[in-house]
């Protein structure tokens, strides 16, 4: 039996306010670590007692580790957010933006983007999306179109278009000869160091609607769990709802990939975690993964910042490291 509104309500909010507090807690050591020395009682009194605005401090504070901070913040809640639609789609927890394609199908948007000399937004976000949704098409196609919640022919359609896409992001990599190459490798691992403040504000009201629609849909998500013919019998509307998570998730998660690169494995992480202490309801999931999943990514990103003795590593080194394991794992799992 479902719970009762005021209950859901109170745990909803509950739930939120743990994650938030997570998320700030995550925000703040971001703030406060990295190559540079400053540490948490120094970032504290950068809080209370405003510095100099030309201060080394402030510089690195506000200017480079703040969009940065919450530019991996918006990208993990995004990514987090993304495979928890997916996941509901197919009744698959293996299904992720990353391993069905469509953060591959964006990359490769993104880079031919970057080659035409498109600037990041909008250029290369629209570049990026238009790459998402003809990943999203080519899967649809190759698991037949008939039924758009076909999980198992969608999720190997989405594995082999990934393949797919992986070599066409080779192909474009190795046709660039100039200075853009090594870029273009650093992004493709999943690179947060070129965050710059205005654009992380576009990508939060870019973001933010989507994330408010998906809630909105979190009861329809339910019902789509318990099979096609019952969320029929209650009234949903299976195709057009199917149609509006697809198209939204693909749009943010280009939207992230524009800016972030290739991030795998987000998606997969923080929806099983939190499903697995949470439970399956996706009024309370969505936002439990805008803020669980923006909260492990700021910690993601610091590792990659204080883990090398010099310099730093690609994000996505780290969010691999923990997913591939975890996605072994899951796959064993699924077999029994």
């Amino acid at each position: 039996m479902s719970p009762t509104k005021p209950f859901l309500v109170q745990r909803i909010l509950a739930v939120s306010l743990i994650l938030l507090l997570l998320l700030a807690g995550a925000m703040f050591l971001g703030l406060s670590m990295g190559s540079t020395g400053s540490g948490l009682k120094e970032v504290w009194q950068a809080f209370v007692t405003k510095p100099e605005a030309d201060s080394t401090l402030n510089t690195i504070i506000w200017q480079l580790r703040l969009p940065r901070v919450l530019l991996a913040a918006l990208v993990g809640a995004t990514l987090s957010l993304g495979g928890l639609v997916f996941q509901a789609l197919l009744r698959n927890p293996l299904a992720e933006p990353y391993i069905l394609g469509i953060s591959g199908g964006s990359a490769i948007g993104a880079i031919i983007g970057i080659l035409m000399g498109f600037s990041r937004f909008p250029g290369v976000s629209l570049t990026a999306f238009a790459g998402s949704m003809a990943s999203l098409l080519l899967i649809l196609v190759m698991s037949g179109g008939q039924s758009i919640l076909k999980r198992d022919a969608l999720l190997l359609s989405g594995v082999m278009v990934n393949a797919f896409c992986a070599a066409v992001i080779m192909f474009l990599v190795s046709m660039t000869q100039d200075a853009r190459l090594h870029n273009i490798l650093f992004w493709l691992m999943g690179d947060l160091s070129q965050a710059d403040i205005q654009q992380v504000w576009i990508l939060t009201v870019t973001l933010v609607p989507c994330f408010v629609l998906l809630f909105w849909l979190s009861n329809a998500m339910n019902l789509l769990l318990m099979g096609k013919e019952m969320a029929h019998s209650m009234g949903l509307n299976i195709k057009a709802v199917s149609v509006t998570l697809l198209v939204t998730t693909s749009f943010m998660v280009s939207a992230t990939v524009s800016h972030s690169g290739l991030l795998g494995f987000v998606g997969l992480v923080m929806p099983h975690l939190l499903r697995l202490q949470l439970g399956p309801d996706h009024r309370v999931l969505v936002p439990a993964c805008v803020l669980g999943g923006g909260a492990y990514m700021v910690g993601c990103d610091l590792l990659a910042r204080v883990l090398p003795e010099q310099g730093e590593m690609p994000a996505g080194v780290i969010t691999a490291m923990i997913g591939a394991p975890l996605f072994v794992f899951l796959l064993k799992r699924s077999g029994r």
